[in-house]
């Protein structure tokens, strides 16, 4: 860990850093660290800079499940194909950790001349961001330093060895225990400062993510010592409640189960929405042009681009009655795109564009059906789908919005829907989930769509079931999730929680639907005719390790720096 500071910005100099990708943008005052802090204001033009890409990403071209069995492009991943090498060079990148700690170390000064009530915001922020700055470690590497104070290069601290996951989790938890303590209970329009829901979303989703791991890693190379899963599934539980009960927001909905999901994602502007927790706002009067902070998500959705949906998400989707396609009445097969989607959840073709829906409404109102891309397809680069399905979740069909490089087309950051599904899977990793709590969880969801609500007592046996040797309701709590979330890139994360590659990536490929509906195909089709893009590139399918591929390397110029270091499992 030595390294990680010795290649870092001295603290002082990125106190006149600008970066330029953050929401509330206001430039960084270039002042000296010993009179900084001293006022509210100087508080916010320091945790301004962490409201960046890096903790806020944009909402991705196409979606962003392609590390998972969700979604394909033309190249198959490195992680599922188990093809990685150990990282021989390079660090854990801590900067982020030195920054914050920076503010930690110094924000007093603020206490001489003003209340607690006059900058507890910014405080609040910043148990925030040291949260999800170390969120982000956990994910990638599992156990890691807890640092929590600037270190200099001869601190004996860069030589500690990693602390234990779930100390690091607890460790994130309780700085979300304070931002939520500090922060404003208001709702605010979303796209300038977190509130106090956020930081109770954000507990929830860490929560959930460690309860799950330490219960489906135990007895693996991943397992944790003294596990408690009960303890953070009963902690997400609480946090997303919090959220529910506060009654700030609610699923969105204008009462057209045909079009309401697809339009939320598809709309220019979130400041009165319900749903909407935070979101990122693209706006070329006050960015000036500026090359760092451009979109332009309608224009590349136009065309498939290589990145499609694959048949295994799209298989998930229920009938309109709510039970599963094998052996259903209601599900007229696979011969047309057009079959596939009649009597689904409509979150289906909501998702997937179908040949009959708008693709394009031009300046002069005319309009455009997504059968003329789909008579393109593979036709040229910009069309090239390797399984048919095409994503128009997230696209926009005015083509007035749709602008190459600065496009105003806003960031999706959080949204209350996954509130909802942390509430209703924590509850059900516990035993205690019942059908009130799913009245106020999961029912929301598919009422937005006109789905039956999910009953407890009815729940239809489905042959497929991702997780046979799971219950009967957690099956179906991870396909409400797998299916509300789609293509928003929380899929690799689940899998990664639930120790899932086992049943859902190993030895298997990503398939599409039928070939015979394009009348170009450069891609494989397998026995029964769906598109098999990976046929001869993986013919045994994907081959991540299990006892490896769930966390990343430590990089081995670490390890030599640090003897306390020791390498991942597998690696």
């Amino acid at each position: 860990m030595k390294k990680y500071c010795i290649i870092m910005v001295p603290a002082i100099l990125l106190l006149g850093a600008c970066n330029k990708n953050f929401l509330d943008r206001e430039p960084l005052d270039a002042t000296t660290s010993d009179v900084f802090f001293e006022t509210p204001d100087q508080m916010r033009t320091y945790i301004n800079s962490f409201y960046s890409s890096a903790n806020f990403p944009k909402y991705e071209n196409h979606g962003s499940d392609y590390e998972s069995d969700n979604q394909v492009t033309n190249t198959p991943n490195q992680r599922l194909q188990g093809t990685r090498v150990v990282t021989t060079s390079g660090t854990i990148s801590f900067t982020d950790v030195r920054r914050i700690n920076f503010f930690f170390d110094n924000y007093r000064r603020v206490e001489k001349n003003y209340k607690l009530d006059q900058y507890k915001q910014y405080l609040g922020e910043a148990y925030f961001f040291r949260a999800l700055i170390y969120f982000k470690l956990l994910q990638s590497y599992g156990a890691i330093q807890i640092v929590t104070k600037e270190l200099g290069v001869d601190s004996p601290e860069l030589f500690n060895p990693r602390d234990p996951r779930n100390a690091v989790a607890d460790f994130i938890i309780g700085q979300l225990d304070s931002a939520a303590l500090y922060l404003t209970t208001d709702k605010t329009s979303g796209a300038g400062r977190i509130n106090r829901w956020i930081a109770l979303l954000i507990q929830s989703r860490v929560a959930l993510y460690e309860g799950s791991w330490e219960k489906y890693h135990a007895s693996t190379a991943f397992g944790v010592d003294n596990a408690k899963p009960d303890v953070y599934f009963t902690k997400a539980a609480e946090a997303a409640e919090a959220v529910i009960n506060a009654k700030v927001y609610s699923v969105y909905s204008t009462g057209k189960p045909q079009s309401d999901y697809k339009d939320l994602f598809a709309l220019m502007d979130y400041s009165t929405n319900s749903e909407m927790m935070f979101w990122r706002k693209y706006d070329n009067s006050l960015t000036g042009g500026d090359p760092d902070f451009t979109n332009d998500r309608f224009y590349r959705m136009t065309t498939p681009t290589n990145r499609t949906i694959t048949r295994q998400l799209a298989d998930a989707y229920l009938c309109a009655n709510g039970k599963p396609i094998t052996g259903n009445d209601q599900f007229m097969g696979y011969n047309t795109l057009a079959q596939e989607a009649q009597n689904r959840d409509p979150r289906f073709y909501q998702t997937i564009a179908t040949p009959d829906q708008v693709w394009k409404i031009q300046p002069n109102g005319s309009t455009e059906n997504w059968s003329g891309a789909y008579a393109q397809l593979n036709t040229a680069a910009d069309y090239n789908a390797p399984s048919g399905y095409i994503i128009q979740k997230g696209y926009n069909p005015t083509m007035a919005y749709h602008v190459q490089q600065y496009e105003e087309s806003p960031g999706i950051i959080y949204r209350y829907a996954e509130v909802l599904l942390n509430y209703a899977e924590a509850k059900a990793e516990l035993g205690t989930l019942t059908q009130a709590d799913i009245d106020k969880s999961i029912k929301p969801l598919r009422d937005r769509v006109g789905m039956p609500n999910l009953l407890i007592s009815g729940i239809a046996t489905d042959p497929k079931w991702d997780f046979p040797e799971l219950s009967p309701l957690i099956n179906e709590i991870r396909r409400e999730r797998r299916i509300e979330l789609a293509a928003e890139g929380f899929r690799w994360n689940d899998i990664a929680r639930w120790a899932a590659a086992d049943e859902l990536i190993v030895g298997t490929r990503p398939k599409g639907f039928k070939a015979s509906q394009i009348a170009k195909n450069p891609f494989p089709v397998d026995e029964q005719g769906f598109l098999d893009p990976f046929q001869k590139s993986l013919p045994s399918g994907y081959g991540f390790k299990l006892n490896r591929d769930y966390l990343n390397s430590i990089p081995e110029s670490e390890i030599l720096l640090n003897d306390n270091l020791k390498q991942n499992p597998g690696w």
